[in-house]
């Protein structure tokens, strides 16, 4: 925490930045950010802004630094109140982001949608709060294996050396004791939750295609858990 009156002052500044960028977000679209607009709504000059923040790719990068974290706190807390059984926490943490996102389309949209033109966030400070809920699902994968809860494909299925590289590259970066098999299925599963949320938070299905798009997505996250190897 700032411990200085200068430091408390420099960080509440930094807070209303990204608390009017992601107002910004929400009524205009992240292509059309200005840090001028977000320099009038804070009350200064233009030039005040830049002392804080350099430029409108630093701002992006502050809102989704800010999202991802959201987004990880909310899936965090989730699983704190969650069952001790790893399906049922994989259910809590797609209904989660789910939620998280139906709320919060904008800043879905900014972690998950089209990218904005000319930017390209900077993974050393991105990947980390980006990655979070990613690891969350590995690690109660992991768990759901290491239980006996889920069942390996037969045959298994034969992936290339440098493709097994990739999956030790995980194993070994997040202390991760996963098969190749559950890799697949795992990352399978991760891309099909994003896309069926982004289905819903993007209207992609049409607005009368489905009676009850609650159900609906119960019925997919049964069928993506099915896929993953839960024992029935």
């Amino acid at each position: 925490m700032p411990t200085t009156p200068r430091a408390r002052a420099r960080a509440q500044t930094m807070e209303d930045i990204v608390r009017i960028g992601r107002d910004h977000l929400a009524t205009d679209g992240a292509a059309a950010l200005s840090l001028r607009a977000v320099a009038r709504d804070l009350g200064v000059v233009s030039s005040a802004v830049y002392r804080y923040v350099r430029s409108r790719d630093e701002l992006l990068t502050l809102l989704v630094i800010d999202g991802y974290t959201a987004l990880g706190d909310a899936v965090d807390a989730a699983l704190a109140d969650a069952p001790d059984d790893p399906r049922e926490q994989l259910l809590v943490l797609a209904r989660t982001v789910r939620a998280w996102a139906l709320a919060e389309p904008a800043r879905y949209g900014l972690l998950f949608g089209t990218p904005v033109p000319g930017y390209d966030a900077p993974v050393e400070q991105t990947t980390a709060p980006g990655t979070r809920v990613i690891l969350a699902m590995q690690r109660l994968f992991a768990r759901a294996h290491e239980r006996g809860q889920l069942t390996a494909p037969d045959p298994l299925p034969v992936v290339s050396a440098p493709l097994t590289g990739s999956f030790a590259a995980i194993r070994g970066e997040f202390d991760l004791d996963l098969p190749d098999w559950l890799i697949v299925r795992g990352v399978t599963l991760w891309a099909s939750l994003f896309g069926l949320v982004s289905g819903d938070v993007f209207d992609m299905y049409g607005p009368e295609t489905f009676a009850d798009r609650d159900e609906l997505f119960e019925l997919q996250l049964g069928a993506l858990l099915d896929m993953l190897g839960f024992r029935t």
